[in-house]
């Protein structure tokens, strides 16, 4: 009956209420699911059939976290945009995503944001500039959470830059570390983030350094589907596009508000365009010769910066969610600061 549906539903919901094993063992239930049924029926309508209930597990679980925005952000990139994702792609036949995969490397594949790296192991890098690199951005992120009490006082600007700079530094040390857990268990991951800062062209930026693991999602799921059928422009917008969507799906999930804004989606499709417009340039003009790195790389980093400021930032931090991101960061910060002087007497004494 419908409510015993919706009670059971509700009582679902209150046992996942903020707690992550809770939410991580939900999650993974469903993805083994998904394994399962995957292996027992071919790639099409009756795979995607036996599949969606995992889908509307993963767009639901990021919710089960009311009462931290920042968990919740993360959760819905997880499992509402790459997990949902990786798992349609499975219901295709496509995608990172087999059943044929062991266990393991399944679960990690389908629910963190990592891809795991095919053929032979690659020669091994030192850790001492991974640690020095993650250290570097925990700095800096401490940092910036201080600089947070003289927000009243700073120009919209100088916010919206420490903010992209925390949004850099949080999500680059924090992938990694998902890719160093899977390392530890024996599975070489690509990696997510090349050099952003580095990139010549806006090309360059979304396409081989910014957020890889969104990349190689969006590649299969849309670009590659649409390039096929209206060309490449075509397949390069769509691409632009679904993330807009997703970014706004994410606004959604961070302020618990509806219908999002259309700020991201601006953002993405001004991108998208531009993107179009640069390869279209490049292969007019391509004998000329180009603008030195340099310029090329100051160039991109200032129309990024700038439509960021302009779309993507007040997108995100309207509705409250500006307020509750300080108030979440403060209360890390000072977590971490009385675990760290507890620490010291400790070793004092």
């Amino acid at each position: 009956m419908p409510w015993r549906r919706q009670v059971a539903s509700a009582l679902a919901m209150e046992l996942l209420r903020d707690s992550i094993p809770a939410v991580s063992l939900a999650a993974a239930a469903a993805a083994l699911y998904a394994r399962a049924a995957s292996s027992l029926l071919r790639p099409g309508l009756p795979r995607l059939v036996a599949l969606l209930p995992v889908l509307a597990l993963l767009a639901a679980a990021p919710l089960a976290f009311a009462s931290s925005a920042i968990v919740r952000g993360v959760a819905a990139f997880f499992l509402a945009w790459l997990g949902a994702f990786k798992v349609a792609l499975l219901a295709a036949g496509r995608g990172p995503l087999h059943p044929a995969l062991p266990v393991l490397p399944f679960l990690f594949t389908a629910l963190l944001p990592v891809k795991l790296r095919r053929g032979g192991a690659s020669e091994a890098k030192p850790a001492l500039p991974t640690l020095a690199s993650c250290a570097v951005k925990a700095a800096v992120m401490a940092a910036l959470v201080g600089l947070y009490r003289l927000n009243a006082r700073l120009h919209i600007y100088a916010r919206l830059a420490l903010y992209g700079a925390h949004t850099y530094c949080f999500l680059d040390l924090l992938l990694p570390c998902v890719a160093a857990a899977a390392g530890a268990l024996g599975m070489e991951t690509e990696p997510q983030f090349d050099r952003p800062y580095l990139a010549s062209s806006l090309r360059d930026f979304w396409g081989r350094r910014w957020n890889l693991m969104v990349s190689a999602v969006l590649r299969p799921a849309v670009y590659d589907p649409v390039r096929a059928r209206a060309g490449p422009a075509a397949g390069v917008l769509a691409a632009f596009a679904a993330s807009g969507a997703m970014h706004e799906a994410m606004v959604c999930y961070l302020s618990l508000r509806w219908p999002p804004g259309g700020g991201m989606a601006a953002f993405f499709a001004l991108h998208g365009a531009c993107c179009v417009a640069e390869g279209w340039c490049a292969r007019r003009w391509g004998d000329r010769r180009p603008p030195p790195r340099a310029v090329a790389t100051v160039a991109v980093g200032l129309f990024v910066a700038g439509t960021s400021f302009w779309l993507f930032f007040p997108a995100l931090l309207k509705d409250g969610v500006e307020e509750r991101f300080l108030e979440e960061w403060a209360a890390v910060a000072a977590f971490f600061l009385d675990a760290g002087g507890k620490m010291n007497s400790i070793v004092v004494r």
